[in-house]
């Protein structure tokens, strides 16, 4: 099973690649999609969806999973961010790859057994259980690995 785990944004979208097999816990890819910020919001969009495209394209995933929007101080950040979000579910829709929310205390949970880790925790124990030699970089890709380790475990046990 290939799940593939999404923290959005619309300036940078974290991606993570994991595979399930027998047993073991893959990292296939990670990284991030970036836009620059002078192009309009409708141009930043279609990037995010074709670059998706491209890595759905790539690993062929048997899931998608995706960081829940449930907080946000501040509108500016929010709505961006429910944009992408929606993008991201339309591309995986038109694959016909069936989707996962998470919130962020949920992945934190699921990556390290306690919803309230910081960071540096949850970055620490995706190394591990992925057998990387260093902390996934930029945080978005590492939060995304989260969320696609998280899908491969429900779909195992449901939690």
């Amino acid at each position: 099973m290939i799940s593939i785990g999404i923290d959005p944004g619309t300036a940078t979208t974290g991606y993570g690649v994991v595979k399930f097999d027998q047993n073991n816990l893959i990292c296939l890819d990670y990284g991030i999609i970036k836009t620059d910020k002078s192009l309009s919001d409708s141009y930043r969009l279609e990037i995010l969806n074709k670059e998706l495209s491209i890595i759905i394209k790539d690993y062929h995933p048997d899931v998608l999973s995706v960081e829940k929007v449930y907080f946000f101080k501040n509108y500016k950040t929010a709505f961006p961010v429910s944009q992408a979000k929606g993008v991201i579910m339309m591309t995986a829709s038109r694959e016909n790859i069936p989707v996962y929310e998470f919130t962020p205390p949920q992945i934190k949970m699921g990556i390290t057994g306690y919803g309230k880790a910081d960071k540096l925790q949850v970055q620490k124990m995706i190394q591990v259980t992925l057998n990387l030699k260093e902390i996934p970089r930029p945080d978005d890709a590492a939060d995304a690995l989260g969320a696609a380790i998280c899908a491969i475990n429900k779909i195992k046990k449901p939690f």
